[in-house]
This record gives structure tokens, C-alpha cells and sequence, in this order.
């Protein structure tokens, strides 16, 4: 059975690419994101999120899903998109290559607001409310979410700080993690996880 032998402390990056035979283990359920349109996420990953977003509306804090899952299609269309947007600098420090994203594992999400009925998605003015995400972020690990690319850990996740990009692991997981300031990366390798 799907899910069975889900692997919430999975760790993808672009010295872990993700094997082939993860894809067949997930168990997608399909949600709407902020522009409406349908997209996948994993079934406790997505649970967990209701229940974090419906926590936050009691805070005035309205979130919404810009991403969650990718197929490895949907990660190059972003590459191609980006690149052409951006340029390929940029990519490299926000866009994980094919393979690599944490988003091929259903567990990533990254956040949207809904600030005055409007849906902030644009990375430059996400960035701006990040007051709004530290607020978040301290709630985080209660829903068995962490901040997947904190702050000054560039140079061990390989990526530029995303207050938006939030992981899945599991509440206890989560609480460790946070509490002792760690990135993924850190955590795996401290448990001598084997990686993939």
C-alpha cells in the first residue's frame, strides 16, 4: 500500500538526488493552491498544513499553498521559467536542480499570504513580509513543519534563506530540530542516517 513506507526525514538535495522508486511510495492527495489550481501534496504533510493555517487565522495570519509537489516535468518548466525570468544565477542559488528539489518528495511547501484579500506569490515581495513569516515560523514545529532554508545556514543547505519553504517531518522530529537550530542536513548526518 502507498505510504506504507514513507520516509518523512528524506532528505533531497543536490548531493542526494532522489531516487525513482521514492516516486511510487507517495501518497498524493490533490488540494487547490492561492491562484486556484490543482496541485498535489502529501496526505500527512497536507493534514498537517490545514491544521497550521487554521491555527494562524486565529492569529489574523491567512496562508495559502503556492507549491507543493513536483514532478520532475514541472521542476524544469520552473527551471525554464526562472532562468528566463532572472537568470541563471539566480537559479542556481533558488531553484533546486531536476533530481535535487525537495519538492519531488510531497513533504515541501512553499507558503503564500493573503494580505487584504490579495495573493502575495512573487518571491521579491514575500520577501518584504518576512516579518509576517517569523511570526510563522515560530509555530511551525507544532504542526510537524520546519524551516527547510534557514538563515545563515546557506552553506550547508546550498540554498539562499526562504522564509516560504517549509518541510514535513513529523511533530517530535520537527521539535528537535528547532530547538537545536539544526537544518536538515545537520540533523541526518548527527543520526548517521544512511543517505540516499
Amino acid at each position: 500500500r502507498k505510504g506504507d513506507n514513507m520516509d518523512y526525514m528524506v532528505l533531497v538535495n543536490k548531493n542526494n538526488m532522489i531516487e525513482d522508486s521514492y516516486f511510487n511510495g507517495l501518497d498524493l492527495v490533490e488540494c487547490k493552491d492561492i491562484l486556484g489550481d490543482t496541485i498535489q501534496i502529501e496526505k500527512e504533510a497536507y493534514k498537517s498544513y490545514l491544521e497550521l493555517k487554521k491555527f494562524l487565522e486565529t492569529k489574523d495570519i491567512h496562508i495559502e499553498l503556492d507549491s507543493a509537489y513536483r514532478s520532475r516535468e514541472t521542476q524544469q518548466s520552473i527551471i525554464d521559467e526562472y532562468t528566463i525570468k532572472y537568470g541563471e544565477e539566480y537559479v542556481s542559488k533558488y531553484v533546486a536542480p531536476v533530481g535535487a528539489s525537495e519538492h519531488h518528495t510531497g513533504l515541501a511547501l512553499d507558503i503564500g499570504l493573503v494580505i487584504d484579500n490579495k495573493e502575495i506569490i512573487e518571491n521579491e515581495e514575500l520577501m518584504s513580509k518576512e516579518n509576517i513569516y517569523l511570526e510563522i515560523h515560530k509555530y511551525l514545529s507544532d504542526f510537524g513543519f520546519i524551516l527547510r532554508y534557514p538563515k545563515g545556514k546557506e552553506e550547508i543547505t546550498g540554498y539562499n534563506y526562504e522564509p516560504w519553504h517549509v518541510r514535513y517531518v513529523g511533530i517530535e522530529k520537527a521539535k528537535e530540530i528547532t530547538e537545536n537550530n539544526l537544518t536538515l542536513e545537520e540533523y541526518v548526518l548527527e543520526n548517521n542516517k544512511v543517505l540516499l
